[in-house]
């Protein structure tokens, strides 16, 4: 049988690609039949987070800057940005190319293992709604088409991926938005990522439009106005979140789960936690040049909150929290402001997170 490596045995073999960072994948991809399959092998990524070695890599959809300063307004035009907290470097994706006008304004992300699937949004330059559904790959460093979003079109719906990805089970869903009329929509689906299909889910219990979304224990949660419900994914059916009532879901985009089975939320100017029973705890107050939170996104052991400072310019810190010290309150939290290029400061309309 061929070796991973000649010389080396398969287990020493493994341990070294192991420890290549995440940006080099696509050269290794690239050098043989055996290593192509080593890096699409879960047990492979399993591996990388059991050492250590797995990378945080956080995913913005940010405006590209006016480099040429304009004096006449032009439309935005979006790319997705990377930020590496590991390294504090920050990066622009190879743009799609089915996408060469930027991306579709208020499109959704989802991170499915080593994955970005990007869907829907208002497709320029005409900004008409699109069913496109659009598939990064950072293990191959391409891009690929997915099959389009089912009927109806639709806009501003609640979008997430399930946590199971380095199993081999990607699934992203979505539900609720609006369709071209304005009207609100109850239906939800799932896409399988690895089978590039999408299969129809019960539809939730009332129309939510404007809402977000997060995959927490074998549960999608979608967060709209006032209210929330929940998918079961081994029961098939919805159900309410009893300790989201009377809650103000206004600003769902800073609801985030994290892979320690919590949900974490910025409300004012407070961070929360979730804790055992639907008990909130206080984590930490924003950073004082913090005027508002806008997105989060969330890996071990940490919480990365984006938001406008008191000038309004795009501002991000990231929480270190440490542990629990009892069921129902949290450890001191410790905010670490990230500095931001000149290039990496426009606005910021989507937030996602993948570990690879």
């Amino acid at each position: 049988m061929e070796a991973l490596v000649p010389g080396l045995t398969d287990d020493v073999a493994r341990e070294c690609l192991a420890r290549v960072p995440f940006n080099a994948f696509p050269t290794l991809f690239s050098v043989c039949k055996l290593w192509r399959q080593e890096l699409r092998d879960p047990r492979f990524h399993r591996l990388r987070k059991s050492t250590g070695n797995a990378q945080p890599v956080v995913v913005l959809v940010q405006s590209v800057p006016d480099v040429a300063h304009h004096t006449r307004p032009r439309p935005m035009t979006y790319r997705l940005v990377i930020f590496e907290p590991a390294t504090g470097v920050w990066s622009s994706l190879p743009p799609c190319p089915g996408l060469p006008h930027g991306l579709p304004l208020f499109c959704r992300l989802a991170a499915a293992g080593t994955e970005l699937v990007v869907i829907g949004g208002w497709k320029p330059p005409k900004r008409a709604t699109t069913d496109e559904v659009h598939v990064y790959d950072f293990v191959s460093g391409q891009w690929r088409r997915g099959s389009p979003l089912p009927s109806p079109l639709r806009s501003y719906f609640a979008c997430a991926a399930a946590h199971d990805s380095d199993e081999g089970c990607r699934t992203v869903y979505i539900a609720g938005g609006h369709d071209d009329r304005k009207n609100g929509l109850r239906s939800a689906l799932a896409y399988d990522v690895a089978g590039d299909s999408w299969k129809p889910l019960p539809d939730m219990a009332r129309e939510r439009i404007e809402c977000h979304a997060v995959t927490l224990r074998g549960k999608f949660f979608v967060f709209g106005w006032r209210c929330a419900e929940a998918f079961d994914a081994a029961a098939g059916s919805w159900g309410p979140v009893e300790e989201a009532a009377g809650e103000e879901f206004c600003y769902s985009k800073t609801y985030v789960a994290r892979e320690d089975g919590r949900m974490y939320r910025c409300l004012g100017r407070e961070v929360m936690v979730q804790l055992e029973g639907g008990v909130l705890a206080k984590v930490a107050e924003l950073p004082s040049e913090m005027r508002r939170a806008r997105y989060a996104v969330a890996w071990e052991g940490k919480l990365m909150v984006m938001g406008f400072e008191h000038d309004y310019g795009f501002s991000a810190n990231i929480l270190d929290m440490k542990a629990t010290t009892t069921r129902t309150t949290m450890a001191t939290a410790a905010w670490k402001k990230v500095e931001v290029p000149p290039g990496y400061r426009g606005s910021v309309l989507g937030a996602s997170c993948l570990v690879i």
